[in-house]
């Protein structure tokens, strides 16, 4: 079970990629906390956001978790638009995330 609850039939084949991927992160932390955004914003994301996207999530999990939760400085190739999307979805200070 992959957790989601958006289906991928109206999704491109990059976003369907990008939403599994977003549920098979390796770590069940990550997986809720990048699967819950994707569910939500995948389909809404422009194309330059979906590169964002794509290279967030190629970032070590331990890492992207850090950032997201402030525990550690993120750095500016990843403090994109799209990183401030994720972090606005679970609020700024990263609460709903730690």
């Amino acid at each position: 079970m992959t957790g989601t609850r958006r289906s991928s039939t109206d999704l491109d084949v990059r976003r369907r990629k990008a939403l599994f991927r977003s549920w098979h992160r390796g770590t069940r932390e990550m997986d809720l906390v990048l699967g819950r955004f994707a569910d939500a914003e995948i389909g809404t994301l422009p194309d330059d956001e979906m590169g964002d996207y794509e290279l967030l999530m190629e970032a070590p999990d331990r890492d992207l978790f850090q950032w997201l939760t402030g525990e550690a400085p993120t750095p500016d190739n990843y403090d994109t638009p799209v990183f401030r999307r994720i972090k606005d979805f679970y609020g700024a200070d990263g609460a709903m995330i730690a």
